[in-house]
């Protein structure tokens, strides 16, 4: 058996914490299906790389070349792993851009790791009120476990030991367990009702 897992990276510099921590959990969560003989093919999507077919995309309304592949990249996934660099205690414009682009139910019923970094631990609850969120408007299966590193977490280990690796563990074999457990449905196109006939339903409730 075999389970796509698409990386969501949303780093700016190069190279970036963002990246490597999103590697770190790819890698863990590989390990942790494999561990259940299930093999995993990760695909990165780095959205630096694709930052102005994102701003043409939200100008024109489609998506074209390697922005319509990674689109569909993600589509198909069994499963996410989505990071982000905290900016103003919130995920960055980049990633927030990037899901804005995408169709309605492309993310539902799908599995998600979100994770993040910053350079203060203080930026850390963003992910609960900022990035969570976000999914669960997405109606994806967040994995109850979120990663935050911030600059000190990655000392001269580069992340592989102490708290920052328990995390990635964790959430890495929470996300697998979600792989496992719950295959990827379908996207359902729901039918847009336009907001003149709900205004005239709701006129004849009343």
């Amino acid at each position: 058996m075999n389970k796509s897992i698409t990386i969501i990276s949303a780093g700016l510099s190069q190279p970036s914490s963002t990246r490597l921590l999103a590697d770190r959990l790819g890698e863990a969560t590989a390990r942790a299906l494999g561990d259940a003989h299930v093999d995993a093919t990760i695909t990165v999507v780095e959205l630096r790389d694709l930052a102005h077919e994102i701003t043409n995309t939200l100008l024109t309304g489609f998506a074209a070349g390697d922005l319509a592949t990674a689109v569909e990249t993600v589509r198909s996934a069994d499963a996410v792993i989505a990071v982000t660099p905290i900016f103003s205690s919130s995920y960055s414009g980049l990633f927030k851009s990037f899901f804005d682009i995408l169709e309605p139910r492309t993310l539902a019923g799908k599995p998600v790791l979100i994770a993040a970094t910053g350079g203060t631990a203080r930026h850390s609850l963003a992910l609960e009120y900022a990035v969570r969120p976000l999914f669960a408007y997405l109606q994806s299966v967040v994995a109850p476990t979120s990663v935050f590193a911030a600059s000190e977490d990655w000392g001269s280990t580069g992340g592989t030991h102490g708290e920052l690796a328990v995390r990635i563990t964790r959430a890495a074999g929470e996300l697998a367990e979600l792989i496992e457990g719950r295959p990827t449905a379908p996207a359902v196109d729901e039918p847009v009702i336009p907001f003149a006939q709900q205004l005239a339903r709701l006129a004849v409730s009343r």
